[in-house]
């Protein structure tokens, strides 16, 4: 839950630097009406299950000792951890296939977000596929400075675990909650660092899908951590195509509404609706009518106000533009808006190197500061179930491969603190 750009070295050496501490992550998936489902009749919603709300946190720094036992991101069965490994300190957040919570290592004492599945679940919903698309994406995330990442992954015969990053400044959700909108300045900072995440990802084919204030994190320096990534989609190069629905229903672009084949564009559409209620309190297109926000995502002129600048009004326009062929970012993605006006003063390497100093910087305590986790959760007991002594599963049928753990992060775990 980081001069010339070394961009695989930058961002090791930062991971190796700099400490992240940040917040909780809600997920709102909300039902369709009966006239979504006319508008999109041989379309269905993406079955991969409510976004999980959860807190995560950055590994603390790499040892430079360098490990003479392989690395792989594949399986790792014989360095696996198992759920006594970790103390269970506070419930932060829950979703449709389990809980997320707040741990240490018993040993090292590093702070995580665990990350707990029913597999039953999963099963009969048939989400396996899902879940190890989501495993997958999160490994990228330990390469780049502002997407969650993954440190170990493991099972037990009931449950699947994943340890991720603990990230406690806030919601973007939070904040804008608290503050109503944001400044222009603050605003298109953060803009810029969504942007950079979405082009990484993009750059490796992997499409987001669900963009939104609930899935970007601060973290304790004021930097933004993007989080959750059940919708990605694998596979996917500039110009390529995807053709299932799925999303939150203020966010998707219009031509997932409509049903039609759709690129890696509709991160930049999302991009520009998250811009948009940052800076103004509400989405675009929002209405309190589902059928009437459908219809005004499709066919409503997009307001802008008189204060926004004239290059925020650039950069909305182009990013919210429908026809996804005219949209910016559609040809050469993250390299156009890297090019607009309203970023002239961003040195885009500086900013990949968490040089460039935030405006807004949360209040946090220490890595155990809960401050900004909605206390429905933080008031619940931490289940027992999660921490039982039970022996890790080496081989599952329905999530082979599942297993996980950095040789160095693993014998570093190990290690007395």
């Amino acid at each position: 839950m980081t001069g010339t750009q070394e961009r695989p070295m930058t961002y090791a050496k930062m991971k190796g630097l700099v400490t992240f501490l940040s917040g909780l992550v809600k997920g709102k998936k909300v039902g369709f009406s009966d006239f979504f489902h006319k508008l999109v009749k041989s379309q269905q919603f993406c079955k991969c299950g409510d976004t999980q709300r959860h807190l995560q946190r950055q590994s603390k720094p790499r040892r430079q000792k360098e490990v003479k036992t392989k690395s792989s991101s594949g399986n790792t069965d014989n360095l696996q951890m198992k759920p006594s490994d970790f103390e269970y300190l506070k419930l932060i957040g829950t979703g449709t296939f389990g809980k997320v919570l707040l741990a240490r290592h018993r040993k090292q004492g590093s702070h995580y977000a665990v990350k707990v599945l029913q597999k039953q679940m999963i099963i009969k919903r048939k989400e396996q596929r899902n879940v190890m698309v989501e495993r997958s994406v999160l490994l990228k995330g330990l390469k780049h400075p502002f997407l969650v990442g993954l440190h170990f992954a493991f099972q037990t015969p009931d449950m699947l675990y994943f340890v991720l990053d603990y990230i406690n400044g806030g919601e973007i959700f939070y904040h804008l909650q608290r503050e109503g909108s944001f400044p222009e300045p603050r605003a298109t900072f953060y803009a810029a660092e969504m942007a950079s995440a979405l082009g990484y990802l993009h750059s490796l084919d992997i499409v987001y899908r669900d963009l939104k204030p609930e899935n970007i994190l601060l973290d304790s320096e004021g930097h933004v951590m993007l989080t959750d990534f059940g919708l990605c989609k694998e596979g996917v190069a500039i110009g390529g195509i995807m053709h299932t629905f799925c999303g939150t229903p203020e966010y998707l672009a219009p031509e997932v509404l409509q049903g039609h084949p759709y690129s890696p564009a509709v991160d930049w559409w999302g991009l520009g609706v998250v811009l948009f209620e940052m800076l103004c309190g509400l989405p675009p297109f929002h209405s309190p009518n589902k059928e009437k926000m459908f219809e005004n995502i499709l066919h409503a002129p997009l307001q802008l106000s008189s204060r926004f600048s004239e290059a925020a009004r650039s950069l909305l326009e182009g990013l919210l533009e429908r026809d996804p062929s005219r949209r910016l970012g559609q040809s050469r993605d993250i390299e156009e808006l890297q090019e607009h006006p309203i970023f002239s003063s961003i040195n885009w390497d500086d900013l990949v190197a968490r040089k460039i100093q935030p405006t807004f910087i949360p209040k946090v305590a220490g890595p155990c500061d809960i401050s900004y986790i909605d206390p429905e959760f933080t008031l619940q007991p931490v289940p027992a179930s999660v921490g039982g002594r039970q022996r890790p599963v080496y081989a599952s049928e329905a999530f082979p491969g599942f297993s996980f753990s950095n040789p160095e992060e693993y014998f570093a775990a190990k290690q007395p603190s």
